[in-house]
């Protein structure tokens, strides 16, 4: 350092404190570099996708670059959790924000991400995986790939996969749980992205959140102890869920992407017949109850022509039986073709 001038001086920007460390990671048909200075950032990376299936799309991979920067520890009273993520866009840049020491900015159209976060985050992994690196990788792939974003889960088999959508607490986790351990492939629990044109599907198949009470209906020894141990998590919304590790689980990962055989609102109402939990819903209503479903995705291009897609498949409502095994068997039926 020449002349005595402190770094934060002479490089105020930290343009020329260059990354340490590089991980790379096949992504929702993405290839993903994350560059840190910091190895216990890259281990949040590590532990949000080793050992995913590498998913590919039938389009070259594009490259993306995201970097990781660690801050100092906050000088601030010790919260529950971090304040929510505030988004922001301009310039072809877009940010999402806690707090000065905790954010997002993204370069769509450079392919390139900033994550910046501060030591105390690290005591927050649940936050900083979702609602930052997370942030930064769907939204990049999003944009390039030209997916549709939804909200909602995917089970499937033999290559053909079914949406599972529908309000929060209808029991997509739930269904997504015993579709697991009742020989579906698991796609992914709370993000779906979906090619407009080919109706594949891909997601991150990392962590599956369900609330104690799920356990009720899970007899297999091997699955309740997977289940059990894993941590606690609480959402924004104050509720309580485990955070179980499906690379670890008994049950199969979707290897590739799935390809759309129709979708299922999944409903917490129980069926008037308990042997006929499947109803298609009517043509002329599924627009708009899919628009209503994911007002975020249908502002998106080619929700369009993912809504005629996904219509053509065949869209149902999907109510509770007796057993959760009872909703599994009529996704079986459904990716079988017979309903």
């Amino acid at each position: 350092m020449s002349h005595g001038v402190p770094d934060a001086d002479a490089d105020p920007f930290r343009e020329r404190s260059g990354p340490a460390f590089s991980v790379r990671k096949q992504l929702l048909g993405g290839d993903f570099r994350f560059d840190s200075a910091s190895a216990a950032l890259l281990q949040v990376v590590e532990a949000a996708y080793a050992g995913l299936p590498p998913h590919r799309l039938p389009v070259a991979a594009p490259e993306f670059r995201i970097e990781l920067r660690l801050l100092p520890r906050q000088a601030l009273p010790r919260r529950t959790e971090p304040p929510p993520v505030r988004m922001q866009s301009g310039a072809g840049l877009i940010c999402g924000v806690m707090d000065a020491s905790n954010y997002v900015v993204l370069a769509p159209a450079q392919r390139q991400a900033l994550v910046v976060a501060s030591e105390d985050m690290l005591d927050q992994p649940y936050h900083l995986r979702y609602e930052l690196v997370e942030f930064a990788v769907f939204t990049l792939a999003t944009r390039e790939l030209g997916l549709v974003p939804l909200h909602g889960a995917c089970m499937g088999r033999q290559g053909r996969g079914v949406l599972l959508l529908g309000a929060s607490g209808a029991g997509k986790s739930t269904l997504a749980l015993h579709s697991l351990l009742h020989g579906l492939d698991f796609l992914a629990e709370d993000a779906v992205f979906v090619q407009p044109e080919s109706l594949l599907a891909t997601g991150v198949a990392n962590y599956l959140h369900v609330q104690a009470d799920a356990l009720r209906h899970v007899d297999d020894r091997t699955a309740r102890d997977w289940l059990e141990r894993s941590p606690r998590i609480r959402r924004r919304s104050g509720v309580e869920k485990f955070e179980a590790d499906l690379r670890q689980s008994p049950g199969q990962l979707a290897a590739t992407p799935l390809a759309l055989a129709g979708a299922v609102f999944v409903s917490a109402e129980a069926a008037d017949d308990a042997d006929a939990l499947l109803s298609p819903l009517r043509t002329g209503d599924v627009a708009a109850r899919l628009r209503t479903d994911q007002p975020y995705a249908s502002t998106q291009p080619g929700w369009d022509r993912f809504e005629q897609q996904l219509i053509r498949r065949g869209v149902h409502e999907l109510r509770r039986g007796r057993h959760p095994r009872d909703a599994v068997a009529a996704l079986h039926a459904l990716l079988a073709g017979s309903h």
